[in-house]
């Protein structure tokens, strides 16, 4: 079965800790992963060199990997250079998600870069992008997969995603992942009814902080409004 064969229909875990974050480092990262794999994740998606291979050992599972970057102005971008991507592939990633957004604020052209990941890496190229534009455009330059990672919305307790996106993207020639403001299963079954391929989940599944934090956001809902009685 090839690669994107497998993820058809499935879950791909998110595992990602940034480095002022209490779950930051390929130890627990890993951990997490492999209890995604339990669960029955059928991939994994994880930021930096050392926790892709990490992940992709100990779950034997294909990882998607990605190297975020931010610029000295504060803008981020996910690996937006074929020097931030090929420590990935060596470290066992066999999908490399690119930042293909219009506005994406830094990094090698994607007319080049999308092409030279593939032909020089030997990797799957998923476009992480945020309207169907972008996901054309990538298409366009050669992505073998694309990702509505950039397309979430704001809803009622945060992040939500947005399904004509994710429907528009699934017309495309290429599959379609579903990423983004992904909390409920129900949100999950629906992506793949519209047309995707397979879908995302990182922060409700793998920060607590975030989940304990949606918690509180709709708990204080409730006490402001006895408050207004």
């Amino acid at each position: 079965m090839d690669i994107l064969e497998s993820l058809r229909g499935g879950l791909i875990v998110s595992c990602q800790a940034l480095e002022e974050e209490p779950l930051h480092g390929p130890m627990l990262m890993a951990a997490m992963a492999r209890a995604a794999a339990i669960g029955g994740a059928v991939g994994i998606r994880t930021n930096g060199v050392q926790d892709v291979e990490v992940c992709s050992k100990i779950t034997g599972l294909p990882v998607i990997g990605i190297q975020k970057e931010v610029s000295e102005k504060g803008e981020l971008c996910i690996t937006p250079t074929f020097q931030s991507a090929e420590p990935l592939a060596r470290a066992g990633a066999c999908i490399i998600a690119v930042d293909c957004r219009h506005e994406r604020p830094f990094g090698d052209p994607l007319s080049e870069l999308i092409p030279a990941l593939k032909e020089r890496l030997n990797v799957l190229v998923m476009a992480d992008c945020r309207t169907v534009a972008d996901a054309e455009r990538a298409v366009a330059y050669g992505a073998d997969l694309v990702a509505s990672t950039f397309a979430f919305q704001e809803g009622k307790w945060g992040a939500e995603p947005s399904f004509e996106v994710i429907e528009q993207m699934a017309k495309l020639p290429v599959p379609c992942i579903a990423e983004g403001g992904i909390w409920v299963p129900e949100q999950a079954i629906r992506a793949l009814e519209v047309g995707a391929w397979a879908v995302v989940v990182g922060s409700a599944i793998t920060r607590p902080q975030d989940i304990t934090a949606r918690f509180v956001r709709a708990l204080g809902t409730i006490k402001k409004a006895e408050d207004s009685l």
